[in-house]
């Protein structure tokens, strides 16, 4: 995001529709837009709280849901140690209550539309949410781009969209999904134990018909040097190489 693009987003209040817990760390924050907007999978929005006193903090949040006609977006938020925005969705925002935003924001980390060649994605934690709206909007669109999605989560339990993205491995025939975990080992023959390094980023580009075009990385700045190092080990351009970063 520049400033100049951010600069020409409009705030707007939004209601809160609905709350869902993912994992014990994760909500989704379903948002009614009082003034609908088009967006890309892959974009994000800047969220204001403002306290009786003035005082104002501003968080960006990636949009989970896909692009479509609907007025409401959903935004997955972990809550952070000492986080001053996680912790009100997380300890008092309900269901009624209202939030300024402002969006879509985002111009580099966007689903690259029609393609005749597969698609890598390498998340970690909450680093998933883009490309959760990736996979959605691929599977709406019924765009024939295969995918494959290297998702890094604590256990089992923390792996954000975990249902979804199963049910999705099973309706999808070219949608590739590995799990990584880090604190206990895999649950299933796909997947793996411990952090992501170029092995396992090598497996799952393998299970590809044919080598990725692009890959999109998201999680922290360390996750992220090391997942695009190994996208760059599998001869990947570095501009093929898409990345968000998140926390210090």
């Amino acid at each position: 995001m520049t400033e100049a693009i951010a600069a020409t987003a409009r705030w707007q209040s939004c209601a809160i529709v609905a709350v869902a817990t993912r994992t014990p760390a994760i909500k989704s924050f379903f948002l009614r837009l009082s003034e609908p907007f088009d967006y890309t999978a892959g974009q994000h929005v800047d969220v204001r709280l403002t306290a009786p006193n003035g005082y104002t903090a501003m968080r960006s949040y990636s949009i989970a849901s896909t692009p479509s006609d609907s007025k409401v977006i959903e935004l997955a938020i972990e809550r952070l140690p000492d986080g001053e925005v996680s912790s009100f969705f997380h300890d008092v925002a309900q269901a009624g209550d209202t939030i300024e935003l402002r969006g879509p924001l985002g111009g580099h980390f966007l689903w690259p539309g029609p393609s005749n060649k597969p698609v890598l994605l390498i998340g970690a934690g909450s680093g998933v949410v883009p490309l959760m709206a990736m996979i959605r909007y691929r599977k709406a669109s019924g765009e024939p781009v295969p995918v494959a999605l290297l998702l890094s989560s604590r256990t089992w339990g923390d792996v954000l969209f975990r249902d979804e993205l199963l049910e999705l491995e099973r309706s999808l025939s070219d949608l590739v999904l590995a799990l990584a975990l880090t604190r206990e080992p895999a649950m299933r023959r796909t997947d793996f134990s411990g952090r992501i390094d170029d092995r396992m980023v090598a497996d799952v580009a393998g299970r590809l018909p044919v080598p990725p075009g692009c890959a999109f990385v998201c999680g922290s700045n360390a996750f992220v040097d090391i997942a695009a190092d190994a996208a760059l080990a599998l001869g990947l351009e570095a501009g093929a190489i898409k990345t968000e970063r998140y926390g210090a």
